[in-house]
C-alpha cells in the first residue's frame, strides 16, 4: 500500500487537512486524535518497515518472493536495543489466491467509536476502519505531494485555481458515480454553521467565500464551482506551498445519501454509523459496533479487481496481539506494541516490517481554553502551568533517551523539536533543547520561586501554596502504566507533585474528549501525554495555530502567528526561505514550550508470511487493492 504501512499512509493523507495524523490509539500510552484519510492509505498516520522469511507462506505464485534469505529478522544489540535501519518496508510480491480472505487486527484497549466517514471522524481507530472502504480522490508521492494518479486529476492556474477531474470509472459502492457535486457537497457540509465535526480549520478557510458561507452571510461558497458531473473548480484566496502537500480537502460526501439530512444530524446517522459507503477497494458488509467490521470485495473498484474476496477487521487487545499473530487469528495489525517486540522479534510465522513513523509523542501543558464563539484558543495567564520556567524544568527532569531504550528497545528515541525527522528538509537537529539534567531542573525551579516551604520534599507554588499537577495519560499496552509512573517519579525527583487525573489512566475516547478534541477542556487537567501523527505537509498550523481546535494546549502568541503565516506565504515557495521560517518556529516552540516532544518513533508492522503485495513506504507503487494471500489459512508459529 502506499505510504508507511496501510495505517500510516492513509492516515497521513487523512490527516492532510489538519496536517496532524495521526492516532495512534490504544498502543502504549499515547494515542492520536487525527483527521482525514485517503487512497494513499489511512487509518491514522505513517508506517514502517519489514523483516522476515519467505520460505513458508509465500511459496505459491510469488515470483519475487522466493528470496527468503533476504528477509532476516532485525537483531538487537547487547543491550537489547534495535535500530529502525535494520528493517525492510515491504512484504514479498506475487500472485495471490483469487478468493483469499484476510483478518486485520486493530490493536486497541478500547472499542472504535464508529464515526465512519472522513468528513466526521476524529480518532485514529475510526480512520483505520474507514481506510478499507473509502479513500481520497487525490494520490500522493514519496514527497507527500499530490499526484495525477489518484481517482481525480487536476490542473492549476495562477497557483491557486484548481480544476479537478474525477475519473469516469469512479463509483460509490451502490453504483452511483462519484461526482463533482459530491466533492463540493463535502466542503459545504464542513463549512456549514451546524457542522459538528473538527474539519473546518486550517487550509479549508483559504477557499474564497467559504467564511461568508460559514458565517451565514452567503447561501453558497463562491470559490467552489461545479463545472459538470465530473469537474470541480476551487479557487483559493492565497497560493501557498501547502496546497499541493495536503492543503486540499480530498474527500467526497455522497450527496444522494446525505443531501436530504440536516447537517447537525449527519454524524449520528445510519449512513455514518451502520451503513457507511465509500468508493474504495472493499465495501462494508457487516458491523459489530466498536468491535469488528467485515468487508467484501468491490468488483467495480476503479483501479482494478481487489486481491481479496473478504477482509475482517477486529479490535484486539494489546495483551493478546502476540497470541493472535502466532495462531493466525490475525494476518496483520495496524501496529505492533514496541514494548513487546524484544520478546517476539523472532516470531516464525510473520515478517516484521518497519519504518520511521510520521509521528511523535509529547507532554502538553494546559495554558488556556477554547473559545467557541471566536473559534480560537483563549490563553489564560493565570493557568497553573502558565510559567514557562515550570514547563522548562519539567522537560529537563525527564530522560527520554532512557525511556526509548528501556520501554521501547530503541524503537523510539529522544525527540528534540516539533518537526519530525520524517521531514528531513525541515527538521532542524542543530537546535539545542533540554535533555535530562535534574540539577538544571532544580536550579530553574529554585530561581523561579517554586520552593519546598515546609520541608516535606515537595515544592509549593510561588505563593507558598500546595502545588499538585494533574496529569492525564492514556491507557493501552503493557507500558502505559509504568511509563506514566516513570514521568511522575522523575518529576517527583525534582520536588514536583504530579498525580494522574482521577487516579488512573484514561481510555482513548475519554482522554481526547477531556483534553479538548471537541472544544471542551476539562479544567482539572494541567498536563497530558499525547501523540500526533503529522500530516503530509510540514505546516504545523493545524496543531498549533490560533484557530486550530487540535491546539490542545490552547497556546497562542503573535510571534507564533507570524511564523505560521510566513510558512504558508507565497515567499515560502522558496524552499530555503521556508526552511528558515520553520527552523525559527522550532526554536520558538523550544523557548515557549506549550508542549515538549518526548519521543520520535518507529512503526513496526507484522505481516503473516502468506501475505503478499504490501508496502508501507511512502511513494510505493503497491496499493491497498493489490494486497493478497497465497494460502487459504494463515501460517502459524512453530
Amino acid at each position: 500500500m502506499r505510504k508507511k504501512g496501510f495505517s500510516k499512509w492513509l492516515l497521513a493523507l487523512m490527516l492532510v487537512f489538519l496536517l496532524v495524523l495521526a492516532a495512534c490509539g490504544g498502543d502504549d500510552n499515547d494515542g492520536n486524535a487525527s483527521n482525514g484519510g485517503d487512497d494513499n492509505n489511512s487509518t491514522e498516520n505513517n508506517e514502517n518497515n519489514d523483516e522476515g522469511n519467505n520460505d513458508e507462506g509465500n511459496s505459491e505464485g510469488n515470483d519475487e518472493g522466493d528470496e527468503g534469505d533476504a528477509f532476516a529478522s532485525p537483531q538487537p544489540d547487547e543491550e537489547g536495543v534495535f535500530s529502525i535501519e535494520d528493517f525492510q518496508t515491504a512484504a514479498p510480491s506475487g500472485e495471490g489466491l483469487e478468493d483469499g480472505t484476510l483478518t486485520y487486527g486493530l490493536v486497541s484497549d478500547t472499542v472504535f467509536e464508529g464515526t465512519l466517514n472522513w468528513n466526521f471522524y476524529s480518532g485514529a481507530p475510526d480512520a483505520e476502519v474507514i481506510g478499507w472502504f473509502d479513500e481520497a480522490l487525490l494520490g500522493m508521492d514519496a514527497n507527500y505531494t499530490y499526484t495525477q494518479d489518484g481517482a481525480a486529476t487536476f490542473e492549476v492556474e495562477d497557483g491557486r485555481i484548481f480544476t479537478f477531474t474525477i475519473r469516469d470509472n469512479v463509483n460509490w459502492h451502490d453504483g452511483e458515480p462519484v461526482t463533482a457535486e459530491d466533492w463540493a457537497f463535502a466542503h459545504e457540509v464542513i463549512a456549514h454553521p451546524e457542522y459538528p465535526g473538527v474539519r473546518y480549520s486550517g487550509s479549508m478557510t483559504n477557499i474564497e467565500g467559504i467564511e461568508e458561507y460559514h458565517n451565514g452571510e452567503a447561501d453558497s461558497i463562491s470559490g467552489i464551482e461545479v463545472l459538470n458531473e465530473k469537474q470541480l473548480k476551487i479557487t483559493y484566496k492565497d497560493s501557498t506551498p501547502a496546497l499541493l502537500t495536503g492543503g486540499i480537502w480530498p474527500y467526497a460526501l455522497a450527496k444522494h445519501i446525505f443531501g436530504d439530512m440536516e447537517v447537525a444530524e449527519m454524524e449520528e446517522s445510519d449512513a455514518v454509523r451502520k451503513n457507511p459507503i465509500g468508493f474504495g477497494p472493499y465495501e462494508v458488509d457487516t458491523i459489530t459496533p466498536g468491535e469488528s467490521v467485515t468487508y467484501v470485495r468491490n468488483d467495480d473498484y476503479w483501479r482494478g479487481t481487489p486481491g481479496l474476496a473478504e477482509v475482517t477487521l477486529r479490535v484486539i487487545a494489546p495483551e493478546t496481539v502476540v497470541n493472535e499473530l502466532e495462531t493466525g487469528g490475525v494476518d496483520m495489525v495496524d501496529g505492533f506494541p514496541t514494548d513487546q517486540f524484544l520478546d517476539n522479534y523472532e516470531m516464525s510465522n510473520v515478517n516484521f516490517l518497519g519504518d520511521i513513523d510520521l509521528a511523535y509523542t509529547y507532554i502538553g501543558f494546559k495554558l488556556g481554553t477554547w473559545d467557541h464563539e471566536a473559534g480560537e484558543v483563549a490563553p489564560d495567564p493565570d493557568k497553573k502551568m502558565a510559567d514557562v520556567n515550570l514547563r522548562r524544568a519539567m522537560w529537563y527532569a525527564v530522560d527520554n533517551n532512557a525511556v526509548g531504550d528501556r520501554f521501547y528497545n530503541g524503537l523510539r528515541w529522544n525527540a528534540t523539536t516539533l518537526i519530525v525527522p520524517s521531514h528531513p528538509a525541515y527538521h532542524d537537529d542543530s537546535i539545542e533543547t533540554p535533555t535530562y539534567d535534574p540539577d538544571e531542573a532544580n536550579r530553574i525551579l529554585d530561581e523561579a520561586g517554586y520552593e519546598d516551604v515546609d520541608g516535606d520534599g515537595i515544592r509549593e507554588d510561588k505563593d507558598g501554596e500546595p502545588l499538585v499537577i494533574n496529569f492525564a495519560s492514556m491507557s493501552g499496552g503493557d507500558t502505559a502504566e509504568p511509563l506514566a509512573q516513570y514521568y511522575i517519579q522523575r518529576w517527583a525527583d525534582v520536588g514536583l507533585k504530579v498525580e494522574l487525573i482521577d487516579g488512573r489512566l484514561l481510555e482513548f475516547n475519554s482522554f481526547y474528549d477531556r483534553v479538548g478534541q471537541k472544544g471542551e477542556d476539562d479544567p482539572e487537567i494541567d498536563i497530558y501525554q499525547g501523540a500526533w501523527g503529522v500530516g503530509s505537509d510540514v505546516d504545523p498550523s493545524g496543531l498549533y495555530g490560533r484557530n486550530a481546535m487540535f491546539n490542545f494546549p490552547r497556546y497562542a502568541s503573535e510571534e507564533n502567528d507570524r511564523l505560521l503565516a510566513e510558512g504558508l506565504s507565497e515567499e515560502a515557495f522558496d524552499v530555503e526561505y521556508r526552511q528558515s521560517v520553520y527552523s525559527e518556529w522550532q526554536e520558538l516552540m523550544a523557548e515557549e514550550i506549550p508542549v515538549f516532544p518526548t519521543l520520535y518513533r518507529a512503526l513496526v508492522i507484522p505481516v503473516n508470511k502468506r501475505v503478499v503485495n504490501y508496502d508501507m513506504s511512502a511513494g510505493s507503487d503497491t496499493y491497498l487493492y493489490q494486497l493478497a494471500v497465497t494460502e487459504e489459512e494463515p501460517v502459524v508459529a512453530e
